[in-house]
């Protein structure tokens, strides 16, 4: 009979990924919900340390595979090892972030295994009745949420954006058990063959990890607009995002997109500029700590939001607001 609800836990370079850590929080509440437990799953080479921070974020047990065909991720390996752990262990559920590895990953599994997965979720929830995993992700291009149910197969299997999901409270003094699986590899498992790793060092922070954000939408009136808002992340030690208008317009590259069609974020502080508020943008900045808005329509749904809001033209307060901000920084500074 499966039982627990299993994530597969993404680590690159050896270092474990934010949503993994968003994952286990979220299957904790899940687990809890169905009276099972939580179970991670880190692949890699020389990874077992991973197992102890998993643990302390939320996991009951780790299964880890540890091998060199692991070392970078590849598809076939991969693939070869979870499917292997779930025919042994026949868990209820598995959640995969929604990452280009859990993109790939996810549906050669489903197709593996012969059952379900829903892809890109912002919300999962057991279900009272029935006990099945309610998995819900926006459909028609973000202008609707879609919740989806698996009920004739198991595992039942989701990805999950960055950013949806709040971790658990690091507890170093939680304990867990560690399990070593040792998988039969073969060189025909590698099928691919790795003949160089070129990583881009892009200077900007991936605005799910940002603190400050400075997001702009159609009302900043075209590409030139985002100097201005570069110039106030900067001052803030911040990153700019946008909304989905602009990414449509080519104004700005997709991965700044923040909404239900982009990335969920949970800054400290949002700036909405020139941003009217559509549902589908509110659904993925709304947790933000404080959000300031800025807006010359007083009828603007971002201000439904909004902590603090200001009417007016953007072109005219931005750079008030930028020079008061560099007042204030320099005064700061000479204390």
């Amino acid at each position: 009979m499966s039982k627990d609800v299993f994530v597969i836990a993404e680590q690159r370079d050896g270092e474990l990924q934010k949503v993994s850590v968003e994952l286990v929080g979220k299957a904790s509440k899940l687990a809890e919900d169905l009276g099972q437990a939580v179970v991670a799953v880190v692949l890699g080479h020389n990874v077992k340390g991973l197992a102890d921070v998993l643990i302390h974020h939320g996991a009951d047990k780790v299964i880890v595979v540890d091998h060199e065909y692991l070392k970078e991720y590849m598809t076939e390996p991969y693939a070869k090892a979870v499917f292997q752990i779930v025919e042994k262990y026949d868990p209820e559920i598995v959640l995969y972030g929604a990452t280009s590895i859990g993109r790939d990953l996810a549906p050669r599994l489903a197709a593996r295994i012969h059952t379900g997965l829903t892809a890109d979720c912002t919300g999962l929830e057991i279900d009272e009745e029935s006990k099945h995993l309610r998995m819900t992700r926006p459909a028609f291009g973000g202008n609707l949420m879609a919740t989806i149910v698996c009920e004739d197969h198991r595992p039942q299997m989701a990805t999950v954006r960055p950013g949806v999901m709040t971790p658990l409270e690091n507890d170093d003094s939680r304990e867990g058990e560690v399990i070593v699986e040792e998988i039969a590899f073969e060189e025909k498992d590698l099928n691919v063959k790795i003949l160089e790793v070129a990583k881009d060092e892009k200077k900007k922070l991936d605005i799910t990890e940002a603190k400050v954000l400075v997001a702009g939408g159609r009302g900043i009136g075209g590409p030139e607009g985002f100097e201005k808002l570069q110039e106030l992340a900067e001052l803030m030690s911040g990153e700019v995002a946008t909304s989905r208008a602009t990414v449509d317009a080519g104004w700005i590259e997709k991965d700044r997109q923040v909404g239900q069609t982009g990335k969920t974020v949970r800054p400290d502080v949002y700036f909405a500029l020139g941003i009217s508020g559509a549902i589908q943008h509110l659904a993925g900045m709304e947790e933000s700590e404080l959000i300031i808005a800025i807006n010359k329509n007083d009828g603007a749904a971002i201000f439904d939001v909004a902590d603090l809001g200001i009417v007016g033209d953007l072109n005219k307060i931005l750079p008030k607001l930028i020079e008061e901000y560099k007042k204030a920084k320099a005064q700061k500074e000479a204390i």
